[in-house]
């Protein structure tokens, strides 16, 4: 017998069960169950502490049952035994490993609204493959295993039961089509599930601006749409941020406050990232119906169209504005030690309202109030320092021999920034001699560009916000660089293989489908964690990657008489994420419904 929950009319009941041998309509046997004793709704009994549900089964288990109404039962319970026969030249005498990954991505693709997306999309379109079977095979091949589509479709027999009913893998390219044509919907699903299930907080949204490259040489032309107009290549060169020679797509994506992605949009690679902006807002959140947010987002985006457009939607922003490329009283007022709020020795900042004439997307100016905040900060300075210091010993060096001190190609190229302008030479920008650089170096420009270190500029809409909260909210953008780092590591999105524009965009779509899987992921084992008083190192609970290793080793044996034997799994992040889900693994077999009925159990919201 085990203790068992189960929901009814969106309440969570508990109930003791005892299993029982009996026969499916095909006369195979399997293991039902015959229910015991009731014992109401999981409030009544919970004691608000930590895994009441594992540590009532740990009582009943161990004769000490929390409930009361269990005594009674205590010796009742039967010692499970498994009888299993092996015989020649069954393939299951070699034991072939299958994942039991689903287990727990089922539901978060199911609680995301995904799969019921999916079946209506299929429903609508009279598809005969299984849609949303590759759907899934293509978002948990991401998470656990990424491959290339083809490759991806190959894993459908390594779970424990086949993720794909249908059996022809061409049907992954129609897929891709499916979900390229259905991708805002995707998106607007997505929202409105995490809404209601988690509470998106989109009262400040991160954005930020990233690329993929492709495995070819060769860019996208561009070509004549069906209006007229001319239509820009997707796969393009551009500034590449891992420093590719090789085409590449750029990728906006907004983030909410949870950490959760709340959608993304796609430009062509030679797309600059401040001009990414206002497209993204129309095209990726202009019909979610969030409310008013305040957007954050870092210096490449900031521009007098740009704030303009976030303003005009009525939505508020938190952008960081290079202070080195500023206007000379602006740089003169932040290295003022006058006005300063001293938090410590390694920590200072100030700030001023200030009025911008700008002009908006019609060309037409416009005028408002804009918040500068700047701080300074020892941890930034020490950075800067070390970033630069090559080059200021290089400097040192050049004033105290300057007549047989060398310069290299590179040096040189870090010194037109500090040359006086009457000795630049904007055809080659070369110096042959290096005993003609000292009295070229401009030492107004190389003091001012000191004095600068260590000091950080923001500027915001929101003119009633506190220095420190626009500081703090400003440093959150991290993390949306870690969603990056997610995107191009665990979910190895890069490099593309895919080659139409929208087989490309699909793709990102599936690997948006996957980071967002993690994070959901990532967030129940981190609340989970703080439930239980456990101290969490990591922003988002476990990383990604050793949730993807979690899962990956995750797997079992199937044995005859369809028992499945649980293998061992490496470290403690499975059980501190099945822990977080709701799910207990027992030690013993298991059938194919009992772990339906464990999967069951799992509550990703």
């Amino acid at each position: 017998m085990h203790i068992e929950q189960y929901r009814s009319n969106s309440r969570v009941y508990l109930r003791l069960v005892s299993g029982k041998r009996m026969k499916d309509s095909l006369g195979r046997p399997i293991i039902g169950k015959r229910v015991v004793l009731s014992l109401g709704a999981l409030a009544k009994h919970d004691d608000g502490k930590p895994d009441y549900l594992r540590r009532l089964r740990e009582s009943f288990a161990e004769g000490r049952p929390l409930i009361k109404e269990l005594e009674p039962y205590v010796d009742q319970a039967p010692v499970r035994k498994w009888t299993v026969t092996f015989e020649r030249g069954d393939g299951k005498c070699i034991g072939e490993p299958r994942r039991l990954a689903p287990c727990v991505l089922d539901p978060v693709f199911r609680a995301l609204g995904l799969d019921e997306l999916f079946a209506s999309v299929k429903c609508a379109s009279r598809i005969k493959y299984d849609l949303t079977g590759i759907v899934r095979l293509l978002a948990y091949g991401r998470i656990i295993d990424p491959e290339s589509k083809w490759s991806t479709m190959g894993q459908n027999d390594r779970y424990y039961t086949p993720l794909v009913r249908s059996t022809n893998p061409d049907n992954v390219y129609d897929a891709l089509d499916v979900i390229y044509a259905n991708r805002r919907q995707i998106v607007q699903r997505m929202n409105t599930c995490i809404t209601r299930g988690i509470g998106r907080s989109p009262s400040t949204v991160f954005y930020d601006v990233t690329n993929f490259f492709f495995e070819t040489a060769r860019p996208d032309e561009d070509f004549e749409g069906e209006d007229g107009n001319t239509v820009t290549g997707l796969r393009k060169f551009g500034v590449s941020k891992e420093n590719r020679r090789q085409p590449i797509v750029q990728l906006g994506l907004f983030l909410d406050d949870n950490g959760i992605p709340i959608s993304f949009a796609t430009f062509p690679g030679n797309t600059l990232d401040h001009h990414t902006l206002r497209p993204a807002l129309d095209e990726a959140v202009g019909d979610l119906g969030i409310r008013r947010f305040v957007l954050v987002a870092d210096r490449g985006m900031y521009s007098g169209t740009n704030m303009c457009a976030v303003r005009e939607a009525g939505n508020g922003y938190i952008v960081s504005k290079s202070l080195r490329k500023t206007d000379k009283a602006e740089r003169a007022w932040a290295i003022d030690p006058g006005g300063y709020t001293v938090v410590s020795e390694n920590f200072r900042h100030k700030s001023r309202i200030v009025k911008r004439v700008v002009k908006d997307g019609d060309g037409a100016g416009q005028d408002f109030s804009e918040k500068v905040v700047v701080y300074w900060s020892k941890s930034f300075y020490e950075r800067e320092r070390n970033e630069n210091r090559s080059f200021m010993e290089f400097l040192q060096k050049l004033r105290e021999n300057p007549g047989s001190y060398r310069v290299t190609s590179a040096q040189s190229k870090g010194l037109r920034r500090f040359l006086k302008k009457e000795y630049v030479n904007k055809v080659t920008g070369e110096k042959v001699n290096s005993a003609d650089l000292m009295p070229m170096i401009d030492e107004a420009k190389l003091t001012e560009f000191n004095e600068l270190m260590g000091y950080y500029q923001i500027v915001t809409s929101e003119l009633g916000m506190d220095d420190r909260e626009v500081i703090e909210k400003y440093h959150g953008l991290t993390q949306i660089e870690d969603q990056f780092r997610e995107m191009k590591g665990t979910l190895e999105t890069r490099p593309v293989f895919v080659q139409t524009p929208e087989h490309i965009k699909a793709h990102l779509m599936v690997c948006f489908m996957a980071l967002t899987m993690i994070r959901v992921i990532q967030r129940k084992t981190r609340l989970s964690a703080k439930a239980a008083k456990v101290e969490s190192k990591w922003s988002y609970g476990i990383p990604g990657a050793r949730v993807s290793e979690a899962l990956a080793g995750w797997q079992v044996l199937e044995l005859p008489g369809e028992y499945y034997q649980m293998l061992k799994p490496k470290g403690d992040d499975i059980f501190a994420i099945l822990r977080a889900f709701g799910m207990e693994l027992k030690p013993q077999l298991y059938t194919r419904g009992e772990i339906r009925e464990l999967k069951a159990t799992a509550s990703p919201f």
